[in-house]
């Protein structure tokens, strides 16, 4: 039937130009902005996912920075750590030096003297960012440094952040307040063989002025130190270095969990990315593909609707 009042033809060619264009405008949308979910009305499921990982994943940028800011600061102990165990070794080879016969130990006691000043310039310079773990100069003892770790979020939803800890009173050289918490000024027991007998010493490698002093005998040579005087000042120095050796392995460790930590948060970043990307990115050759067809679709709606429209033009030529 031929209707004047109604033109079914060109209202179904308007509502298929419609769809095209509302398609159309979704396809441009894509293209311009690169995601195929945008907002929470393309997708709410996935939209909600790739906010909260990219929420995550903006934490674990920080924790990032926070292993660098930890790395730097164990490195730091570390560096003063090596560089004390070459300076006590020193002492130590000086030491040794002083037991030969005849040897002028004033001369080698201003040697020490030197090589002490150094290991305190070495305690009071390894710094970083205001801390200190070679060096207390604080009423309080060494305490328990935390670095963080990680970012976790639990299956249940919930977050947490992991820390890495590491025990200052291990690697403390030097303690004004109390000498006993240093490496370096805490009193050390020897005992040296003569003979058929031994004896006990008690000594210590350097004088901070500490609050509680140690006790024993610092670590130093006159004309009248004996031989067995010297032994138990290398027995002392030795058992320090073997202190100072487990310090720095301990850091070593802790430093090689920072840098594997560092480069898991790096990988996993990128992998939290990728699946964002595969749940809203859109698919340029796909989305490409579809808007060339919706244009050639757009153009054929538009021819269709003009000849839908002329029908009416058609019904004047009945009255003729």
């Amino acid at each position: 039937m031929t209707s004047m009042m109604t033109n079914a033809a060109a209202m179904a060619a308007l509502q298929t130009l419609r769809d095209i264009n509302q398609k159309m405008d979704t396809t441009q949308q894509r293209v311009s902005s690169g995601y195929r979910v945008e907002t929470a009305s393309d997708n709410a499921a996935y939209w909600s996912i790739a906010t909260t990982m990219r929420s995550d994943n903006k934490a674990l940028s920080t924790v990032q920075d926070a292993l660098g800011l930890g790395a730097a600061k164990t490195d730091t102990a570390y560096t003063g750590l090596e560089s004390t165990i070459e300076v006590v070794t020193e002492i130590k080879s000086k030491l040794v030096a002083a037991r030969e016969p005849g040897v002028d130990k004033n001369k080698i006691n201003e040697e020490l003297r030197e090589l002490k000043r150094q290991l305190q310039s070495i305690s009071e310079s390894a710094s970083f960012s205001g801390e200190n773990w070679l060096y207390n100069d604080t009423t309080f003892p060494p305490t328990t440094v935390e670095m963080v770790g990680s970012f976790n979020r639990a299956s249940d939803g919930t977050v947490a952040v992991e820390t890495l800890e590491f025990d200052t009173r291990s690697s403390t050289l030097i303690d004004t307040n109390d000498a006993g918490q240093g490496i370096l000024t805490r009193s050390v027991v020897t005992t040296q063989t003569f003979g058929t007998g031994t004896t006990t010493s008690t000594y210590f490698l350097i004088d901070a002025g500490s609050t509680t002093a140690a006790s024993g005998t610092e670590i130093a040579l006159s004309t009248n130190t004996t031989d067995l005087e010297v032994d138990g000042m290398i027995s002392a120095v030795d058992s320090m270095l073997m202190t100072l050796t487990d310090s720095a392995a301990t850091l070593g460790s802790i430093n090689m969990r920072i840098d594997m930590q560092d480069d898991f948060v790096a990988t996993l970043m990128d992998v939290i990315d990728k699946g964002i990307g595969r749940l809203v990115d859109a698919d340029m050759n796909e989305e490409s593909t579809k808007l060339k067809a919706l244009q050639t679709q757009q153009q054929l709606g538009i021819q269709a609707l003009s000849i839908a429209n002329s029908n009416a033009e058609n019904i004047l030529q009945l009255f003729k």
